[in-house]
């Protein structure tokens, strides 16, 4: 059984943002890597059609972050361009 980290990927998100990061420190973010591996585990149990409800869910918000963030970053390097232009 892998080891559920004690905090949420939503904890991280949010604790990282209210630091007030840089555009290239958005860019440059990536996961912690107990939160990394949770989420590459629950990939692996989904792929097995192993998923508790409680998984599923936790994987559903690991989906949610990883779309916004991605959103976020490809936003941020769009201003950057401009601002370079």
């Amino acid at each position: 059984m892998q080891n559920i980290p004690t905090r949420t990927v939503f904890d991280e998100i949010t604790d990282f943002l209210v630091t007030e990061p840089s555009p290239q420190e958005i860019i440059a973010y990536h996961l912690p890597d107990d939160l990394q591996q949770r989420a590459d585990y629950l990939a692996e149990l989904n792929g097995e059609d192993q998923l508790t409800p409680s998984e599923r869910e936790e994987l559903d918000e690991f989906l949610k972050v990883n779309r916004i963030f991605s959103l976020l970053k490809t936003k941020m390097k769009r201003k950057l361009k401009h601002q370079s232009e």
